[in-house]
C-alpha cells in the first residue's frame, strides 16, 4: 500500500526516486519550483528537456536527475488558472496520474510532487491540494510499485491545506 506524506521541504533535497517539477510547455528553466529544479540539476537539465518539448498541459516528460539526489525529473505541465470552467481540474489531475504511472513504468518506489500550478499560473491552492491528493491517491493505489508519495510544500499553508485533504481520504 502506497505511503502518503505531506511535508515543507525544498523539493530538490529530498532523497527520493523521482521529483516532479512544475514545467511550462517548452520545458524551459523559469521561475519557482521550476527555476530551482533546474538550478539543482545543473545545464545537462535544460539540455536533455529541449529534446523533449514541447510537452502540452496534462502531459509530462522524464529525464535524469542529473545533479539531484533522485534518480528521475519528471516535468508535468499543470493548467493555468482561468477560472475553472476550462477544464483545469482535469488537466491537474491528469497531470498527477501521467506522473505516478511514469515513475511507475521507470521504476521508481517514490516520488515528491510540488503544489503544480499553484505559483505563477493561478491555480487556487485550496482546490489544487483536493485535485492533487484525490488524483495521486487515485494514480497509486492503480501504480502500486509507487510506494511513496510526498507532497513537498513550499510553506505551512499549502502543506496544511495538502494534509486536510489526505484526511478526507482516509
Amino acid at each position: 500500500m502506497t505511503r502518503f506524506e505531506v511535508m515543507e521541504a525544498d523539493i530538490t533535497t529530498l532523497d527520493v526516486d523521482t521529483i516532479v517539477n512544475a514545467a511550462n510547455g517548452q520545458l524551459m528553466a523559469g521561475g519557482g519550483v521550476c527555476g530551482a529544479i533546474h538550478r539543482a540539476a545543473g545545464p545537462e537539465l535544460a539540455e536533455a528537456c529541449m529534446s523533449l518539448a514541447p510537452c502540452p498541459t496534462g502531459e509530462v516528460r522524464a529525464t535524469s536527475g542529473f545533479r539531484l539526489s533522485a534518480r528521475f525529473v519528471i516535468h508535468a505541465v499543470g493548467p493555468v488558472w482561468k477560472g475553472g470552467a476550462a477544464g483545469e481540474d482535469r488537466q491537474l489531475a491528469a497531470c498527477y496520474r501521467a506522473a505516478i504511472a511514469e515513475a511507475a513504468r521507470l521504476g521508481a518506489a517514490s516520488i515528491a510532487f510540488p503544489a503544480i500550478s499553484t505559483g505563477i499560473y493561478g491555480y487556487p491552492p485550496e482546490q489544487a491540494a483536493q485535485v492533487a491528493v484525490a488524483a495521486a491517491h487515485e494514480a497509486a493505489h492503480r501504480r502500486p510499485a509507487v510506494a511513496q508519495v510526498v507532497f513537498a510544500c513550499f510553506g505551512e499553508h499549502s502543506a496544511r491545506l495538502h494534509r486536510e485533504a489526505l484526511e478526507v481520504l482516509h
